[in-house]
């Protein structure tokens, strides 16, 4: 095979970023504003979010960052905005966001283990959230390596925390994937001196991702052809 371990992004890679995330924000937008269109309006637009669209713009720094960013994002237009408490309330609402799975993920990663191959997920997301929604889909037991932006080793397109998932799992970074859809995922597995995977179910696409990846798939559900060709 191809690797000896995957590395995946969980939003826009093991979920459809669009379906889970872009309702989950506009419903935040509206508690954070408490019902005043126009402070709405100013902090959709500190999140790069299109409100009328109900979707991020697909330039927003919210797609591949991190959930402190976020938070300092709406505490800059939020009166009296305290940027913990806001990370802290994205941070729970987040861990409770209605998730859509990019495929079935139970039977896809149990043959990934049962060919030997050793998986993490690295996300820009909190560990908390990343558990979260891991347990949620049935599939948090699966990883043997869970990390977010919180969690000690830094954030994408740092290769720091992919390098700790290769320490973890003992593995060679040349031997090990990164898979995700964002420019952040696949920059963080260059620097790793990983192999990179690029994936559609994201807001970027192939001709944004294709100069940084080995590949281009439309979905995780293809990795298996992969890794095995």
């Amino acid at each position: 095979m191809r690797v000896d371990g995957l590395l995946f992004d969980k939003d826009g890679t093991l979920f459809d970023f669009g379906a889970t995330w872009n309702g989950w924000a506009a419903q935040m937008i509206a508690r954070f504003a408490a019902g005043d269109a126009d402070l709405a309006g100013r902090i959709a637009q500190a999140l790069d979010y299109d409100l009328q669209a109900q979707a991020f713009l697909p330039d927003s720094f919210v797609i591949a960052g991190t959930n402190r960013e976020a938070a300092e994002a709406v505490a800059s237009v939020l009166p009296e905005g305290d940027v913990d408490q806001i990370e802290t309330d994205l941070m729970l609402a987040a861990a409770e966001a209605p998730l859509s799975p990019a495929v079935p993920l139970g039977p896809l990663m149990d043959g990934f283990l049962n060919h030997g191959l050793q998986l993490g997920v690295m996300t820009n997301d909190t560990e908390y959230g990343a558990r979260a929604h891991l347990r949620e889909a049935g599939v948090e037991d699966r990883f043997g390596f869970i990390a977010g932006f919180d969690s000690g080793f830094g954030a994408k397109p740092d290769p720091a925390p992919l390098l700790a998932f290769a320490d973890h799992a003992a593995l060679s970074p040349g031997r090990v994937a990164m898979v995700g859809d964002s420019t952040h995922d696949l920059i963080a597995g260059r620097r790793a001196g990983m192999q990179t995977v690029a994936v559609l179910t994201g807001v970027a696409g192939a001709e944004e991702l294709a100069p940084l990846a080995d590949v281009v798939l439309t979905n995780i559900g293809h990795l298996p052809d992969w890794v095995n060709s």
